[in-house]
């Protein structure tokens, strides 16, 4: 082994075989997957109009509630998850008023109740990994609902009982894309720290942007929904026990150039305001084929067709994942994964592609029938587009 020099400082040569040792072994993957959702109230989208109108005091609005009757009607979802009741919503009376301050309550509530969620998440996952949690290196954390510093991470990090050492980082308000953009990041931590194993948590709760039904808000408040997901994130070697659900080969960020008015949140005293264009899904569906190019890296589609792919889409709504079958010409079922998470659970924003990515390795676990190349997309504020290369290994791969 070369010595230091006279003076400490170790020859250049030393800290570039070092460096070089620092790196894992092929691309990251995903080793265990975790989900959960609130178990205080699960409303029917067919009940939904009903209940909001009546929580919110405001049944008098019959022709703003029959439109949101007609939204929730098109939007296919079937139930959805939340932590917030009625009885809180009583206790809060500033959260029907946007004129009223309310950011500080809605903080409160979420400082306990979003770190729980994910949690329970974490668990999951961490139970399917089979190591103890103090093997986790990193954390990476991606909400829209947090406003305070120490935040979710640590709140986490603490009730996991991970290391004081693990390295963590917080995602706020990435919105939809944010379970993206996570993950992203992790295959980059997992990948130039050898050894590393990264926790991806994302965990979203209604409640910082509930309000009462109006002419602005129908199309978010008929969507969205609470839930949390978790990832173990690693690159090789691989310990014994360790099994890649998913290889992240390779992965891509585009921002659709002026877009940001399109689709936004912005943080007020009454809480988080969501902006919602009803341009979204058309845009998507225009830049989707070009952002999948670029994350294969290819100048033409990867394979002869897009069908000869898996799909994890987030879905954003109907008309998103309509529009991405049209554009690249899917087959009936391609997206069956994400339309069966919005059927049942609604947009959870970043941790819906987290339940994306658990409903579609189930048939795999069950049968191993999934193609080998598959695409996972995430889109968000930005307009935001993440895009990633995944590869299902064969079972007896590993």
């Amino acid at each position: 082994m070369t010595k230091a020099n006279g003076n400490g400082a170790v020859p250049v040569r030393e800290s570039q075989r070092r460096s070089m040792q620092q790196h894992a072994q092929g691309p990251a993957a995903m080793l265990a997957i975790g989900t959960a959702n609130p178990t205080g109230v699960v409303i029917p989208q067919d009940h939904f109009a009903d209940d909001i109108f009546r929580m919110t005091k405001t049944d008098h609005l019959t022709q703003l509630k029959e439109k949101m009757k007609r939204i929730c009607q098109k939007t296919g979802i079937e139930k959805r998850y939340f932590h917030l009741n009625e009885e809180s919503v009583g206790a809060n009376p500033e959260f029907l008023d946007r004129e009223l301050p309310s950011l500080d309550a809605r903080i409160d509530m979420v400082a306990t109740a979003v770190p729980k969620l994910a949690h329970s998440a974490a668990t999951k996952a961490i139970a399917e990994w089979g190591r103890p949690a103090t093997d986790i290196t990193h954390l990476v954390f991606s909400t829209y609902s947090a406003c305070q510093a120490p935040s979710f991470d640590l709140q986490l990090a603490t009730l996991l009982g991970l290391r004081p050492t693990v390295s963590r980082t917080i995602l706020s308000l990435h919105g939809c894309y944010g379970g993206g953009r996570a993950l992203h990041l992790a295959k980059q931590l997992a990948e130039n720290n050898h050894g590393a194993r990264v926790l991806v948590a994302c965990a979203e709760l209604t409640l910082v942007c509930f309000g009462a039904p109006d002419g602005s808000n129908l199309v978010g408040t008929a969507l969205f929904g609470d839930g949390a997901g978790a990832v173990i994130v690693g690159a090789g070697p691989f310990s014994e026990g360790e099994r890649p659900l998913f290889e992240m080969v390779s992965a891509t960020q585009t921002t659709i150039p002026r877009t940001e008015h399109v689709l936004g949140m912005q943080v007020s005293r009454a809480g988080v305001d969501f902006h919602l264009g009803i341009q979204v899904p058309t845009l998507i569906g225009q830049n989707i084929k070009q952002c999948l190019i670029d994350a294969f890296g290819t100048d033409d589609a990867p394979c002869s067709d897009w069908n000869d792919l898996f799909w994890a889409v987030h879905p954003g709504g109907r008309p998103i994942l309509d529009n991405i079958d049209t554009v690249l010409k899917l087959e009936p079922g391609k997206l069956a994964a994400s339309r069966h998470v919005l059927r049942e659970y609604g947009n959870m924003s970043g941790a819906t592609i987290v339940f994306v990515l658990d409903e579609l390795r189930r048939p795999r676990k069950e049968t191993g029938l999934l193609p080998e190349w598959g695409a996972m997309l995430a889109f968000g504020p930005g307009i935001t587009i993440e895009a990633m290369v995944l590869r299902a290994p064969r079972l007896d791969e590993y």
